[in-house]
């Protein structure tokens, strides 16, 4: 039986927010959503689709955007409120799909398995994707594109390619399509999934549109791209077997947390934020009731000197969710692999995790200092929770260098 399903994507999603949250229409206002507060170089993180009918890339710095538009709106953004309109939408499918078939691939754009549920609602894919389109509409504002295919690539690109300028934004690819839509595809990363760099790497081979790549040898591109390549070359032909009721559950989980910092910062400010940021990661380790037996740390120099850095990881002698012990270790990690440059990125991560059943006694420690440094911490963890995070804060956070307090007020990265 001929399966069917779904993309369904918010079309310039944080951007058409802003603006319906101002009264105002997103086809007709010149609007762009970026933090002022910054620098010019600071990313646009979504335009309006005005904007984008005058060639504005959805994508680019605040200082590429055209100084020529008569008043043009700059939001900061408020990623609190697109979280939840994000999850109000994805409660509107589950109205109309169960959630074994729904998989929620970014905060803007869903894959939804429609064959089970058409008799149900006694209507066609096209039909059952008007109604949430319509829905969506009524109860949000928000417009989302629709596309519809045998399988979840060909969904997307029928999306991608064909529904974000039909119309009514909808429209369904078969496997007829393959040939007469999808092989005319030029350049080749017009194709869901190959990067700038498989771009390269196919057209030294003359490959150039997707059409090439699903008529060469399928046994020479798995022989110079393994995995990757087969699953591109079948998808180049239509061919996707991905059942979207198998959830992936990775076996190895660690956690990590990362920023861009503001500025570039020496390296007795850099282990100020190393502190913090294990404080917020150890914290969250916690919750979860989990220790972990391997820290990482990885540092990128500013790009006023070339960029580069290092990145390296450690494992301990015991599983610990002990804030200190972890900070010890990821500061141990820094001082062996920092050179004096300035720093521009931080990130530490977590692996090797497991569950905090027990508690592993050593001859080399006090166990009574550790359980009092263990509860004490418990208990740091419950007032932070009950009074936020800056309730409780290392003296240093009240110093210029650093971050805490602001990314505390962020979510990714951007204001909440």
């Amino acid at each position: 039986m001929e399966k069917d399903f779904a993309v369904i994507d918010i079309k310039a999603f944080y951007a058409s927010f802003e603006c319906l949250e101002r009264g105002l229409d997103p086809f007709t206002t010149p609007l762009a959503v970026t933090d002022t507060s910054r620098e010019e170089a600071t990313i646009v993180l979504s335009v309006s689709p005005y904007l984008k009918s005058l060639g504005v890339p959805s994508r680019c710095r605040r200082k590429e955007l055209p100084k020529n538009i008569p008043n043009m709106i700059l939001a900061t953004p408020q990623m609190e409120k697109y979280v939840k309109c994000s999850a109000k939408i994805v409660s509107i499918f589950l109205d109309y799909i169960g959630q074994d078939d729904i998989h929620v691939y970014s905060i803007d754009e869903s894959f939804l398995y429609l064959t089970p549920y058409l008799r149900l609602y006694k209507t066609d894919a096209m039909g059952l994707c008007k109604m949430i389109q319509e829905r969506i509409k009524k109860e949000t504002g928000l417009t989302v594109t629709c596309g519809i295919g045998p399988n979840m690539f060909l969904a997307k690109m029928a999306d991608d390619i064909e529904a974000k300028n039909a119309p009514g934004y909808i429209a369904k690819w078969t496997k007829d399509d393959v040939q007469n839509k999808l092989w005319k595809l030029k350049p080749l990363n017009k194709m869901w999934g190959i990067s700038h760099g498989y771009l390269t790497k196919f057209n030294n081979l003359g490959i150039y549109s997707v059409g090439d790549l699903a008529k060469y040898p399928k046994d020479i591109i798995v022989k110079k791209f393994g995995v990757i390549g087969e699953e591109l070359h079948n998808h180049a032909n239509g061919i996707d077997d991905t059942n979207i009721r198998e959830k992936y559950i990775p076996i190895n989980k660690n956690l990590s947390i990362g920023q861009v910092l503001m500025r570039d910062y020496k390296s007795n400010e850099a282990e100020l934020i190393i502190k913090e940021m294990c404080d917020d990661l150890s914290s969250r380790l916690r919750s979860f009731h989990l220790e972990t037996l391997t820290v990482g740390l990885t540092v990128i120099y500013s790009s006023t000197v070339g960029g580069g850095g290092f990145s390296q990881t450690m494992s301990l002698l015991a599983p610990t969710d002990n804030t200190k012990e972890l900070t010890n270790a990821l500061l141990h990690i820094f001082k062996t692999n920092i050179t004096p440059q300035p720093i521009r990125q931080i990130h530490i991560g977590f692996g090797r995790l497991s569950k905090r059943d027990f508690k592993q006694l050593s001859l080399f420690n006090d166990p009574i200092k550790e359980l009092n440094e263990s509860n004490m911490f418990l208990a740091m963890d419950e007032i932070k929770q009950i009074y936020g995070k800056d309730s409780v804060l290392r003296t240093s956070s009240l110093s210029e260098a650093s971050t805490a307090k602001l990314r505390h007020t962020q979510i990714g990265g951007h204001k909440k």
